[in-house]
């Protein structure tokens, strides 16, 4: 499919040239590569008489009058020229006034009157459109309505100058810049074509020479394939220029940007062309004009790619940054990895953040822009810092996926917080919203003001059904009760084998597998281990010879994952292509099983719901095991989802859905089936402490909103003032942000007063350092005060002799709710530690005493904080990974699954890093600044010290890391210069596509460190303008 660039039609004229034959090439005549003359098509004017002679009646006419005044004789010769050229319509002669009055405007031979200017110049570009391509056209037409609406000399110079410089562009296709050196043209106009009235020299002869200096030109011996080549680069590049100027977006044929985007996807990601209605959508009047966007398309539909195009728009055209925000860690480090690649050959950076991972504020790069790619919570934190040093207006675009997350707890909450201040403080940043359930759309619309979207298109047909007892019928909403049958399952079962499958899942997926995929979601995390097991057991043989090889491999690099240990389940389930996918896997196998399922090596994974929300592993079939997600049934959002998983586009043509239900449930699934999404509403009145009081105290702290009256406007723009009628029927909204700012006060996080006697006052409210440290520490205010009182409590006694104090502080409290401490091995990790160690449990307060009375059973007298309790136990766990870095060792030492200990470093590397930025904040805990630093690094990545700047780059978990240092690639520079080919055959299950991403990703981290530096020098060497003694 041919991409139009941003369309610009091209004006008809009746003054375009006309064809004539072409007469043969005479003898010893200069040629071009292809021997033809390339205006041979063309007539020729140095032959037209007529031309000729009606320019030298007009020039000996008008010099007759000795007296006039040279402007006016200019002005008159000119508009007779015009006139006779329209008249003599047959030969077609305006492209030969236009050089000729283009030429004696450059050497300042004519002064003419301003009409007559602007007619001329309309008549130049009119000729022109037939000729120019349709970036430049866009040009001359934004640089011709600045110019009419300004009618002022310096305009008028500099247009005229554009459209001289296209010209010469013509004539010398060496030169397509308008500011390229015009010295060396084979060509010289400069003293052929001088049409000076004060000299008594003949127009006639001045045209006469210039046409035969056209004419006897020479030409270049250039290919001309070449020579096309070189002309599209450089025009491209010139456009570009002029775009950023002009602040157009079109600066090359592919939606705006260079063709070069487009053999970048072809490359990458294998997309020849892009559905209808991606062209549809990109080419939407509300996104030319730069307003909010919100889009919904069914899962697989291709959403990403649009917004991926609209990103590189912003960035390469109009050379703003630009955010895009994931819900997840896990997609933010696989979009890291593969949009690295375009930035490497386009030329801008890609930056992380995600867990502990980013900076605050983001480096203010000199050239090259950045697209920030975060979660929820980072993404929050970075709109703050941006707000904070006057930097949003730098942010072009926010992208937000999932946009439906906005309905969703504390962290839609967050998403509603960052997208409302983004909205109240830049005028200029466009915000883009994507998902695949949406039902409230006028809601959300109003709160971003935004146009929408959607479109019901899926590259593969989905076909929906529902399994009752062993029957199989559609679903189908024209019926009465929203089914049709469709057939009865016809695999035998024995006797044994319909009590160990009741559900007959072995004949649901033996349809398929092994030659097609299949995913089963479960309830819970055991049942999807359970359905694995089971599914294997009655397997014929047979499976097993399918992909034999690879799947030893599989099981050979999940035993070097877990250091030598491998989950029996999975030992048991590989070699028949079955796993299990869940959050009790780890980082490193999690990534494994999904590349060896997307490979082909795994058909058949049994997961829990969250593998519909990541990472995208379709499926030809989608068994939901049961309507209920842990003990909650099935919300028509999360069936959606799941569903929207069936059909891969380009290998299947048509991906099916089959949820078993049970005869008890029939009724509410046929109710399920057939029900709207649900709406989406905001959380910030839901989520006090993580919403509402959060929101307030930032707007205060980033001098967003200081009085009362400017928060109650900010909070009318919010998702919760669209839809205050809903949630707040007891309170208004305005009464709600009163109570909440003066919490706030209570709290000793603000500063101010707000009494009923002032309520509609300008009172000022100030927040107070710790205040400060909690909105830009991210600390939720459930925490903050107790956050505050034992780094304080630290200060008086900090035992140093190993990290186990430090890391009680960076131990994340909300996992304490979740925690049942085995006593006895509470008591054996104890018993094992320092006698400086043992004493931070009696500081933090758990004294030994307790923990042996707990580990005998025996009654407690004296009560003990249980969350201190539990916390402490956590904080051993973390003690003891950080030691033995294995998570396998460390599970079941502790008795917990990988998944868990997994979970909790990951969420303690992040809460480090939140602490560290709350310190930060306060001076009087300057000492914790280093200690927390070093302690965030360890608990990002716990591994060995040497790998750690293999860790960095996005997509290298541990196990990959130590195959690359025994490799012998032990830098970041040593990965950013492999050769991807090279990388493939020294490191064991690396596909080709793997190896060029991490290469791509190291290349990407190098760049942006290389650019911090550079960006440090010349501040360092960047001299001071208030020197005193200095003018």
């Amino acid at each position: 499919m041919a991409v139009p660039a941003l369309a610009v039609r091209r004006k008809s004229c009746q003054g375009s040239v006309r064809k004539r034959s072409r007469a043969p090439a005479q003898p010893g005549a200069c040629s071009n590569d292809s021997e033809e003359d390339m205006f041979g098509d063309y007539d020729s004017f140095y032959g037209n008489d007529s031309l000729v002679a009606q320019v030298d009646a007009i020039e000996h006419k008008y010099l007759q009058d000795k007296n006039m005044d040279i402007k006016a004789a200019g002005d008159i010769r000119l508009r007779n020229l015009h006139s006779g050229i329209h008249q003599n319509k047959e030969d077609n002669i305006s492209t030969s006034e236009n050089i000729v009055d283009l030429k004696a405007h450059k050497e300042g031979g004519f002064r003419m009157k301003e009409s007559n200017l602007v007619d001329s110049s309309q008549e130049l570009s009119e000729s022109l459109l037939d000729v120019l391509p349709s970036s430049q056209l866009l040009y001359f037409e934004k640089m011709g309505e600045l110019s009419s609406s300004s009618r002022k000399s310096a305009g008028t110079e500099s247009r005229d100058k554009c459209i001289s410089s296209s010209l010469d562009k013509i004539n010398g296709p060496s030169s397509f810049c308008p500011e390229a050196d015009h010295r060396n043209k084979t060509t010289d106009f400069s003293s052929d074509s001088k049409c000076d009235l004060l000299k008594t020299g003949s127009l006639k002869s001045h045209l006469k020479s210039a046409m035969s200096g056209n004419a006897k030109a020479q030409t270049l011996q250039i290919s001309k394939t070449k020579q096309l080549k070189e002309a599209v680069l450089s025009e491209e590049i010139c456009v570009a220029r002029k775009t950023i100027e002009s602040s157009s977006v079109d600066i090359g044929p592919f939606y705006g940007l260079p063709s070069k985007v487009k053999d970048l996807l072809r490359q990458f990601r294998g997309i020849e062309t892009l559905y209808e209605w991606q062209h549809d959508c990109l080419m939407l009047e509300s996104l030319q004009q730069r307003k909010n966007l919100i889009y919904s398309l069914p899962t697989s539909g291709g959403k990403t790619l649009v917004a991926e195009i609209i990103i590189l728009q912003e960035l390469l055209c109009r050379q703003k940054d630009v955010l895009m925000i994931l819900p997840y860690v896990a997609i933010v480090q696989e979009k890291v990895r593969g949009l690295s690649s375009f930035g490497i050959e386009l030329g801008f950076l890609v930056e992380e953040y995600a867990g502990s991972k980013g900076r605050f504020p983001p480096i203010k790069r000199r050239t090259k822009k950045s697209l920030y790619i975060a979660t929820i919570e980072k993404g929050h934190a970075l709109v703050n810092s941006l707000i904070e040093t006057e930097r949003i207006d730098d942010l072009g675009l926010v992208v937000v996926d999932e946009l439906h997350m906005l309905g969703e707890g504390s962290r839609g909450a967050t998403l509603e917080i960052t997208l409302a201040k983004i909205l109240y403080t830049s005028k200029d940043t466009q915000i883009i919203g994507m998902s695949a359930t949406l039902n409230n759309v006028g809601d959300l619309q109003k709160f971003l003001q935004a146009e929408y979207y959607s479109n019901n298109f899926r590259p593969v047909e989905l076909k929906e059904y529902v399994k009752i007892q062993d029957t199989i019928y559609a679903v189908d909403s024209k019926t009465e009760n929203g089914f049709t049958f469709t057939r009865r399952l016809n695999f035998k079962y024995s006797s044994n084998l319909e009590k160990a499958d009741p559900d007959h899942i072995i004949a649901l997926v033996t349809e398929v597998i092994p030659k097609y995929s299949c995913l089963i979601f479960c309830p819970t995390k055991k049942n999807c281990e359970n359905v694995a097991s089971m599914v294997c057991k009655y397997l014929k043989k047979e499976f097993r010879a399918h992909q034999e090889k690879e799947k030893q491999d599989l099981i050979k690099n999940l035993k070097n994952i877990g250091n030598g240990s491998v989950c029996p389940v999975l030992k048991q389930t590989i070699p028949f292509g079955i796993a299990y996918h869940h959050s009790g896997l780890t980082n490193d196998e999690r990534k494994s099983i999904e590349e060896a399922y997307s490979a082909g090596v795994l058909c058949l994974l049994a997961c829990t719901a969250t593998l519909a929300a990541g990472v995208n592993l379709p499926a030809r079939r989608v068994i939901l095991r049961a309507p209920y997600v842990a003990s909650d049934f099935l919300k028509k959002n999360q069936y959606k989802q799941m569903i929207g998983r069936a059909g891969r586009a380009g290998i299947d043509s048509a991906g099916e859905s089959i949820l078993i239900v049970q005869e008890k449930d029939k009724h509410l699934v046929q109710k399920l089936v057939n029900s709207p999404l649900e709406n989406c509403y905001s959380n910030l009145l839901l989520e006090l402490t993580k919403g509402m009081q959060s929101l307030l105290l930032s707007l205060v702290g980033l001098k967003i909103a200081v009085t009362l009256e400017e928060v109650n406007e900010f909070m009318h723009g919010t998702l919760v003032g669209v839809q205050q009628h809903l949630l707040s029927k007891e309170k208004s909204l305005s009464e709600i942000t009163k109570n909440g700012l003066e919490n706030l006060i209570e709290k000793g996080l603000l500063k101010g007063r707000i009494s009923e006697k002032d309520h509609n006052s300008k009172c000022m409210l100030t927040v107070t350092p710790l205040g400060k440290a909690t909105y830009k520490g991210s600390i939720d205010l459930a925490y903050c005060n107790l956050l505050y009182r034992e780094l304080k409590k630290g200060l008086e006694g900090l035992i140093l002799e190993s990290n186990l104090h430090l890391l009680y502080l960076a131990t994340p409290y909300d996992m304490t709710f979740n925690c049942s401490p085995d006593w006895m091995i509470y008591l054996r990790q104890f018993n094992q530690l320092s006698a400086a160690e043992q004493k931070v449990a009696d500081i933090v307060g758990v004294p030994e005493s307790f923990i042996t009375k707990k580990a005998s059973g025996q009654a407690i007298r004296k009560a003990v904080d249980s969350a201190v309790v539990n916390r402490l136990y956590l904080t051993f766990v973390l003690y003891t990974l950080l030691k033995e870095t294995n998570i396998w060792s460390v599970s079941e030492k502790f008795n917990m699954s990988r998944g868990y200990v997994q979970n909790l470093l990951n969420s303690a590397a992040s809460f480090a890093s939140c602490v560290l930025h709350f310190c930060e904040e306060l001076e009087e805990f300057w000492v914790y600044k280093a200690l927390l630093t070093e302690l965030t690094k360890q608990l990002t990545y716990c591994v060995r010290t040497e790998l750690i700047p293999l860790m960095e780059v996005a997509g290298v978990l541990e196990a990959r890391a130590k195959q690359l240092y025994n490799a012998g690639y032990k830098t970041l520079a040593h990965l950013a210069n492999a050769n991807p080919e090279t990388l493939v055959k020294m490191i064991e299950h690396l596909s080709r596509r793997q190896a060029k991403q991490i290469v791509s990703s190291a290349k990407m981290l190098l760049s942006e460190k290389a650019e911090a530096l550079q960006e440090e020098v010349e501040e360092l060497l960047k001299v001071p303008t208030d020197i005193p003694g200095t003018c």
